[in-house]
Parts: structure tokens; C-alpha cells; sequence
């Protein structure tokens, strides 16, 4: 049988290892990859009802590279059904990329600050070549994400869009407070490219969370064995953007130009760096939407 109808039909076929498959970097699997996209028919749809088909016929694989090479070859078939719709491919690209990060945001308990309408149609001005979509585009794209999340094939797997509910790591560690400088035992979850520190693993509210981006780990000499800290490089006295819930429940900004943290052992210390550098390094949405939105603005300025 053809590969690409096979893969397409995909019966019995674990769609964890179609999207590993279709991503490879081989000639023959890019062949295969725009072969099996031009089995989708988008003609007339609009890009939620193309993703979401799109997205249900395999499982969108982790690594970034591979994540590129599909969506590009998406967001091609997608104006070749529909013209005029976009004005280039890559605005269909950073578009497509916009529409899963916002399902992400708007589907996962753990993001509390849930970006409205206003803020994802400002996220994607200029995008079209320089100017603006339609604003009723835009609108009617985020309630149908808003009203129903993307359906993700459920194979085991380590897709982006479903990180939190197989975390990266998790277990108990010591932090030094930002203010008052003692050690509290917390339990720390790392998923979705953020560390969240409970009080007790049966909480149901994080007592703080920090977001990765833009952020360096270093093991560190304490009195305290096994320690590693987390900080803005290039940056002495900058506080980290961090939130973390008071005694009272309200939530407040975190006040750490570092966070310093002990691990029981040695190799758990390792584990957690390890961990955390891959999740610094492996955010490739936002990565990918960045160098394309630059090479958009650049492409605008000549």
C-alpha cells in the first residue's frame, strides 16, 4: 500500500509514531509528509476546522525541528485549498502556532491568566505581511477554540500540547524564601515549561509558580548539599517573573533575583538539572513563532 494512504487511513496505527515519522528530516519521509498533508482537503474551511482535522490524523511530536517541517508543509496545503485567505504562508504559520498555544491557554487548569479575545488579536497584528487580519477572523478563530478544545489523539506520547498531565519531573525539594532566607520542603511539579512548588502533593493550588523563559541554571556551593539555582543571566538585581500565593490566598509577585534550590541527593540534584535545562531549551512554539514573525517584520522593511 501507499505509504501516505497508509498513514492517512491509519488503522491500528499508533499516531505518536505517524507524527515521529512524518517529521523525519530523511528525503523520502519529507516526500511522504507533503504527500500525506495533500490527502487533506481544507477547501473552505477555516483554520480551527483545518487544525483541528489536521491535528487528529497523528500526535504533533516534541521535538522542534519536527514540529516546523509539519506545520510549514500544513500551513502550504492550507492557502493552496483556500487563496486569498492569507497572504503568505507564513502568516498561515504563525497564525497556526498562535491557534495551539492559545488552545493550550485556555484548556489547561494550571494557566490561570487566561488570555482574552482583545489580547490574541493584538499578539497577531502586523502578522500578515505587515498588516492586520480581520479582526472577525480572528474573533470567530478564538470562540471556537474557546468553545471547544482541540480533540488530540490519545496515544502515550510526549506531545506540547498535553505536558502538564505527564509532567517532566516531579518530587520534593528544599527553597531558600526570597525575603526571609530559610529552606522550606515544597513539591515541585516541571511541566509546560513552568516549575510549580505546592505545599503538599495533595494540594490542589500551587503555592508558587516561575516560569522558565529566559531563564539560566547553575549548581551553586551552600552549606545545604545538592543545590542548583535558577536566574536571568546577565542580570544581578533583576527579579525573576515568579507569582506565589500568600497564607491569606491572595497572589502575589515573587520577590527571588534567584531561586535557590536543594535536592535530597546528588543524582536527584543532576536529574532536576538535566530536566530543567531540556525544558528551557524545548519551548518550540514560542521559538518558532518568534524567528518567523521576525523573518515577516524583515521581509516587510526591504
Amino acid at each position: 500500500m501507499d505509504p501516505k494512504k497508509f498513514l492517512y487511513k491509519g488503522e491500528g496505527l499508533n499516531k505518536t509514531a505517524i507524527g515521529d515519522y512524518l517529521g523525519e528530516r530523511d528525503d523520502f519521509n519529507i516526500q511522504v509528509l507533503h504527500a500525506f498533508v495533500e490527502l487533506h482537503e481544507f477547501t473552505d474551511l477555516n483554520l480551527v476546522q483545518a487544525l483541528r482535522q489536521f491535528l487528529w490524523s497523528f500526535r504533533l511530536p516534541g521535538e522542534a525541528q519536527k514540529i516546523d517541517r509539519m506545520m510549514e508543509a500544513f500551513a502550504q496545503r492550507y492557502c493552496q485549498c483556500n487563496p486569498g485567505v492569507f497572504q503568505s504562508t507564513d502568516t498561515c504559520y504563525i497564525l497556526s502556532f498562535a491557534i495551539i498555544m492559545l488552545n493550550t491557554s485556555l484548556h489547561n487548569p494550571n494557566v490561570k491568566d487566561k488570555p482574552t479575545v482583545e489580547r490574541f488579536i493584538s499578539m497577531n497584528r502586523g502578522i500578515n505581511d505587515g498588516g492586520d487580519l480581520p479582526e472577525e477572523l480572528l474573533r470567530n478563530l478564538y470562540e471556537s477554540i474557546k468553545n471547544e478544545p482541540f480533540k488530540i489523539p490519545e496515544d502515550d506520547g510526549n506531545d506540547l500540547t498535553h505536558t502538564f498531565f505527564n509532567p517532566d519531573r516531579e518530587g520534593w525539594l528544599l527553597k531558600l524564601g526570597g525575603r526571609v532566607k530559610t529552606w522550606k520542603r515544597r513539591w515541585f511539579i516541571l511541566t509546560d515549561n513552568c516549575l510549580y512548588y505546592f505545599e503538599y502533593t495533595t494540594d490542589k493550588e500551587p503555592r508558587g509558580i516561575i516560569p522558565l523563559e529566559n531563564l539560566s541554571i547553575r549548581e551553586v556551593e551552600d552549606k545545604k548539599p545538592n543545590c542548583f539555582e535558577l536566574f536571568i543571566p546577565d542580570n544581578k538585581d533583576q527579579v525573576i517573573k515568579a507569582c506565589k500565593t500568600e497564607a491569606d490566598g491572595r497572589v502575589v509577585e515573587g520577590n527571588h533575583t534567584f531561586y535557590r534550590i536543594s535536592a535530597p541527593t546528588t543524582e536527584e540534584k543532576d536529574e532536576w538539572m538535566n530536566s530543567i535545562k531540556a525544558a528551557i531549551s524545548r519551548d518550540p512554539f514560542y521559538e518558532m513563532l518568534a524567528a518567523r514573525k521576525k523573518k515577516v517584520s524583515s521581509m516587510k522593511r526591504h
